[in-house]
């Protein structure tokens, strides 16, 4: 295995990039228009820059990192890969198309992962002729750091699929979690799903406030952040359809997203991404925003 194409220019698409690159794949990053993937890897030379500057890389180092990441447009170079990641939106009909095109495309060998956290696998794949060749590999943000990828096989995944992705995490540097089946949005994003929904019916109804709320979780549970602040970082409208597809899926109330989320995707405070979410990030620190306030 030496090529890997990315699909996606996104943050997911371009840390995935980054961290194939740096296990030494030749890597094609692709998007639907040529700008956003060259100002997307303008964005991980940015970073790496900053490595430079804390004296963690050489600038050798860099531009050998930059080097083996080509960027594409479209479906272009796909049929050179042996192994092809999709980071597109959570949009399972997207994907669908996505993959239909990749089954008709991509080397009959390849194998067809998508970073997907709360899509079905095995919906994904049914758009294939080819399903045993399809398979989850959920990276975690940022994936340059977060050591975990979550492997989930849909329900015709062939097992040597599952191997050969496990195979590649470990040599990207990874530590991967492989689940017996497929289950809504795996392991980690469920549980995590749970519990920064809990958070924000307790902050609804009034309980707590966003700040102690976070305090108390970080030093409570020992999590390295709060809920508010990782439904920032994920994105307010992201949980929001994350905790609409588990609740749809599994009718269990621990997953009936809180009223406030709605109201907050309305209003476009989607997070740290849009400047505003649960904090207030104009500022500086970002502060915390008091919802019902007087």
């Amino acid at each position: 295995m030496q090529k890997i194409f990315v699909i996606g220019a996104g943050t997911m698409g371009r840390g995935i990039a980054q961290v194939a690159s740096q296990a030494k794949y030749l890597v094609y990053i692709s998007d639907i228009n040529i700008d956003v993937v060259k100002k997307s890897l303008d964005m991980v030379k940015s970073g790496l820059d900053r490595q430079v500057e804390k004296g963690k890389m050489t600038k050798e180092e860099v531009q050998d990192i930059m080097d083996r990441i080509k960027p594409v447009e479209g479906m272009e170079k796909v049929n050179e890969a042996d192994f092809i990641i999709e980071a597109a939106l959570e949009d399972v009909a997207l994907k669908q198309k996505i993959f239909k095109e990749l089954d008709e495309k991509s080397n009959p060998q390849a194998i067809l992962a998508t970073n997907t956290t709360s899509c079905s696998i095995t919906e994904i794949a049914s758009a294939t002729r080819t399903p045993e060749r399809v398979v989850g590999m959920h990276f975690f943000n940022p994936p340059i750091l977060m050591k975990l990828v979550e492997i989930m096989p849909g329900i015709l995944t062939a097992d040597e699929t599952v191997d050969k992705t496990k195979d590649l995490a470990l040599k990207m540097g990874k530590d991967p979690v492989v689940t017996k089946k497929e289950g809504p949005a795996g392991v980690t994003s469920r549980i995590l799903a749970g519990l920064l929904n809990e958070a924000v019916w307790v902050l609804h109804e009034g309980i707590a406030t966003v700040d102690a709320i976070d305090k108390a979780v970080v030093m409570g549970c020992n999590h390295r952040m709060g809920p508010f602040a990782l439904i920032d970082l994920i994105g307010v409208d992201i949980h929001l359809a994350k905790t609409q597809m588990l609740y749809n899926k599994t009718g269990d109330d621990r997953y009936r997203p809180c009223y406030l989320l709605e109201q907050m995707v309305q209003a476009g405070l989607l997070g740290k991404k849009a400047g505003r979410g649960f904090y207030d990030y104009s500022k500086d620190p970002a502060e915390p925003v008091d919802f019902f306030k007087k």
